[in-house]
């Protein structure tokens, strides 16, 4: 029961991150539509679509950081056994934690900052914190999955592989 939950609350993370693509798709889509063919410019639309591309960026963190689907370069570890393969990824799983875990901290303190000196868009003034807020939470969501991917890598390898798909031994 508790993998069945796990393993969808990555599942949703991964959902919401695909999410974000659709909207920064449809912001940048229906942008240049109204501009090159209305002559139209959606108020803000610039300073938007630069704080979405912000949430996309932190939210695609977090749903690459679990499966492992980032930039990695496998040189040693394609040459070694099966074991210092698994060492080699606890090793490089542990300094993403790390990393991403300070970023985490310091992007809070962006939105702290951003909040408390309330910035506002340039054209309708809207707050801009509300969306370091949300990009923020892609960063704890980031955190929480490679805690996870952590901890199954080191105490549950077995569940690292995806359930949907099927290996030929």
């Amino acid at each position: 029961m508790q993998r069945a939950s796990m393993d969808r609350f990555i599942d949703t993370i991964e959902w919401i991150a695909a999410g974000f693509v659709g909207i920064v798709a449809l912001d940048v889509f229906i942008s240049v539509l109204l501009r090159n063919t209305l002559n139209y410019a959606i108020p803000d639309s610039f300073d938007i679509g630069r704080l979405l591309l912000g949430i996309l960026i932190f939210w695609g963190i977090a749903a690459t950081s679990y499966r492992g689907g980032h930039i990695t370069v496998d040189l040693i570890w394609a040459n070694v056994g099966p074991r210092y393969q698994r060492m080699i990824d606890v090793f490089a799983t542990l300094v993403l934690l790390f990393v991403v875990t300070v970023q985490t901290w310091t992007l809070f303190d962006k939105v702290r900052v951003t909040y408390n000196d309330n910035v506002l868009t340039f054209d309708m003034h809207m707050p801009t914190w509300p969306f370091f807020a949300v990009a923020w939470a892609g960063d704890v969501s980031a955190v929480l999955l490679i805690a996870v991917r952590t901890y199954r890598l080191i105490f549950h390898p077995d569940l690292m592989h995806d359930p949907k798909i099927k290996t030929v031994e």
